[in-house]
């Protein structure tokens, strides 16, 4: 069992998935098992829409780039909700600002594609969970790839990604903040 799945008691979404080492991700805006900040929920749940900032160190040799998700297996449908997707991350880059996830951001590095969201949307979208569905676990993931780029379909969903870099990644770097109904008040 990874630390995630013993500390957070929920669905972890990389369980089946091939074992790789981990790395260290830190942000100024979320920690490891602690509620979403306001600003991270969606505008409609009384928040700012914004993406977390993001800081990584320690990816393993042989780095060629990296992809960021966010993905809430909560989501009462039955397979989730990605709210965040960014592909080909050039391997030198080790941050992204907060709010580099904003539909038409300039914040993200040259060569980087955001991949359309469950809303349909190239951009990140803030935590809203529906009242009555408890807590949700918000999986913010970097994962390291040792390919310089995926050649994916940049209108393809965050589940093809997945499934194009899943023989690339090297290692995840994971943090699991939470969020539940009206958390945004």
């Amino acid at each position: 069992m990874t630390q995630h799945q013993i500390s957070h008691g929920a669905i972890n979404p990389y369980a089946g998935m091939r074992e790789v080492p981990g790395f260290t991700l830190t942000s100024t805006d979320i920690q490891d098992g602690e509620p979403l900040p306001a600003e991270l929920y969606a505008e409609a749940a009384g928040g700012a829409n914004r993406s977390p900032q993001l800081s990584w160190s320690g990816a393993p040799e042989g780095t060629r780039s990296y992809v960021v998700t966010c993905f809430d297996p909560d989501a009462p449908t039955g397979s989730g909700f990605w709210h965040w997707a960014v592909a080909n991350i050039p391997g030198s880059v080790t941050e992204l600002p907060g709010g580099a996830g904003g539909a038409g951001s300039t914040l993200l590095p040259e060569g980087a594609i955001t991949m359309p969201n469950e809303k349909r949307d190239p951009a990140f979208t803030g935590a809203a969970p529906p009242e009555g569905t408890g807590v949700h676990h918000y999986w913010f993931v970097v994962h390291a790839l040792d390919v310089e780029r995926i050649d994916v379909d940049p209108q393809a969903t965050p589940a093809v990604l997945g499934f194009m870099m899943r023989e690339a990644v090297l290692a995840r770097a994971i943090i699991v903040a939470t969020g539940e109904f009206g958390g945004a008040a």
